[in-house]
């Protein structure tokens, strides 16, 4: 059974969203201010984590700032009033995995909760059966600790970052479109989306390239979308 642990301080938002996923059979546990779901998260072991930003005590950008220092990767589904794209940014900088704005429609929710359930269950899966440790030139990507090495230094990605990185690694030379990276990484296919995934490759190669204009590791395939470069 599939454990999810929601933060939230509004008792009728956390009751719909309990309610839902009680209906696909989650185990639910339930924290209302930002210190205990903190503790709680770090604790005890959880397949999702559902949290809101404004939250007594401690907010969810500290929180999940505080759970990925420490190593936990849990995955992060942030739900905030606010709606400006400078939130969402931060709400993802901070190792968020997907971001939604109050209101919501439960269907578009409830279809991201799926997305990130079968897309872990599907990275585990490979994980269990495939190559720990890639290697380009100075890059080093160690996928089992989630942990990027470049020029002996470690690199902080987000869990996006790294999952698209570590995707694209694996097939050198393959061309992926917008929509697929949406699907293989987010898990959903909403049209419009597709500058989620620019921003997010934009913002790997900023870490990543010695120059981002003139990369050489995360390449454009003009018209249709990005490539890890196959020629090391």
């Amino acid at each position: 059974m599939k454990k999810v642990l929601i933060v939230e301080d509004d008792p009728n938002i956390s009751q719909l969203i309990q309610i839902h996923l009680k209906d696909l059979d989650y185990e639910i546990k339930v924290r209302n201010n930002g210190r205990e779901g903190f503790e709680e998260a770090n604790t005890n072991a959880y397949d999702l984590i559902i949290l809101d930003i404004m939250l007594p005590e401690m907010d969810g950008i500290a929180i999940c700032q505080r759970l990925r220092a420490l190593d936990n990767f849990t995955p992060i589904l942030m739900i905030t009033a606010k709606s400006e794209e400078i939130d969402k940014v931060i709400g993802l900088e901070s190792g968020a995995d997907d971001y939604i704005t109050k209101p919501f429609k439960i269907r578009e929710f409830i279809a991201r909760v799926k997305a990130i359930m079968r897309r872990q269950d599907q990275f585990a899966m490979l994980a269990a059966n495939d190559v720990k440790l890639i290697k380009f030139e100075s890059l080093e990507i160690d996928e089992k600790k989630r942990k990027v090495i470049l020029q002996q230094k470690r690199v902080d990605l987000t869990p996006k970052e790294f999952d698209l990185l570590v995707l694209m690694a694996k097939s050198p030379g393959r061309s992926y479109s917008r929509s697929e990276l949406l699907e293989l990484i987010w898990g959903y296919d909403f049209s419009g989306y597709e500058h989620t995934v620019n921003a997010h490759i934009n913002r790997l190669r900023a870490k990543i390239e010695a120059d981002p204009n003139n990369p050489i590791y995360i390449l454009t395939t003009w018209g249709v979308g990005y490539r890890f470069n196959d020629e090391f």
